[in-house]
């Protein structure tokens, strides 16, 4: 397997805003997407994208929610999408119509909680950040190829090292645990967009994906009660966010610069099928292990690398495979 994981050296860092990556850059003209952009690192993504003169479809479960967040922010429609919903899937892309579409974010997500299933008996996490994504995407792909250079960003995390793809049990018939079932979406969001970035790249399609940091305001996890945020040591005493991104803790516009590096940086001009930490290519953990997360253990510890299992060219494909058989 080649190593694609070689960081730039980009000249950002942990701390790097929305902002600031996008310093300089003019996206007038060009159509983006993303899911769940009105919330948490969405909607700073969207404000980000917005703000450099891009026209932005926000896809939300709930749309008068999102329109409502989203007063006051320029180029910006609301369009009703249920990711566990493949009806809803396929309106919303037939809704898009033809325009070319430069970049996809696909950064809705939902992490741990009690053992949920979709109307087809899916596990929810798997789901939700990875079949609806992958169903979305695929539908999309018209629209990505008609941009003559599209990005297609999946938002996964440092949670990829919790579980590969339980290849005989992805849906938990047995042993559910939520980490686990998160871990599992993550892993499957960066192996998404290896075979994405294999597949598509020809076509001027390019994959990445990335972990944003952690930013304990957000809505991903409301499973999370104050105390285990605070076990995690991401919240002090008085319940508010610890901010230190040296330690990977960061505010919401620090944790939206990576995905929108992903989607627009010229550093990554050449280059997809890649995961992204602090606003570069992260390095190669080649033999880590799937690891549990433990409560009680003290503040969570992350590395800014990507598991060689999640990453790993084979397993891509497989995912790929199996991914369109559970949709078929």
């Amino acid at each position: 397997m080649t190593n694609k994981q070689q960081p730039l050296g980009s000249g950002f860092t942990a701390a790097s805003t929305a902002a600031d990556v996008l310093a300089g850059i003019d996206l007038t003209g060009r159509n983006a997407i993303v899911t769940a952009g009105h919330v948490g690192l969405g909607l700073e993504t969207t404000r980000a994208l917005a703000d450099a003169g891009a026209n932005v479809v926000v896809a939300s479960r709930n749309p008068e929610t999102a329109a409502a967040a989203l007063v006051g922010v320029e180029r910006v429609r609301v369009e009703q999408l249920d990711l566990m919903d493949p009806a809803s899937i396929e309106r919303f892309v037939a809704g898009y119509g033809e325009a070319a579409l430069h970049i996809l974010i696909n950064n809705a997500g939902i992490m741990g909680g009690d053992l949920v299933r979709d109307a087809r008996g899916y596990e929810a996490q798997f789901a939700t950040n990875h079949l609806g994504h992958f169903q979305l995407t695929n539908g999309l792909l018209p629209a990505l190829r008609a941009a003559d250079g599209a990005r297609v960003v999946e938002v996964s995390s440092w949670g990829h090292h919790l579980s590969d793809i339980r290849w005989e049990d992805p849906h938990f018939e047995s042993d559910y645990d939520g980490m686990v079932a998160y871990g599992q979406s993550k892993t499957a969001n960066v192996l998404f967009a290896v075979e994405l970035d294999r597949r598509w790249a020809d076509d001027g399609v390019r994959g990445y994906s990335l972990h944003p940091g952690g930013i304990v305001s957000t809505n991903l996890g409301p499973s999370f009660t104050l105390d285990d945020w605070r076990a995690m040591g991401l919240v002090d005493d008085g319940g508010q966010p610890i901010v230190d991104p040296d330690r990977d803790m960061k505010t919401p516009q620090q944790g939206a610069s990576t995905q929108v590096f992903a989607a627009t940086s010229p550093q990554l001009a050449d280059i997809g099928g890649v995961y992204l930490a602090n606003n570069d290519i992260a390095p190669l953990e080649a033999d880590a292990t799937p690891v549990t997360v433990d409560m009680g253990a003290g503040p969570l510890q992350t590395t800014p690398g990507v598991t060689g299992y999640a990453v790993d060219p084979e397993s891509a494909e497989r995912l790929w495979e199996l991914s369109e058989k559970l949709l078929a």
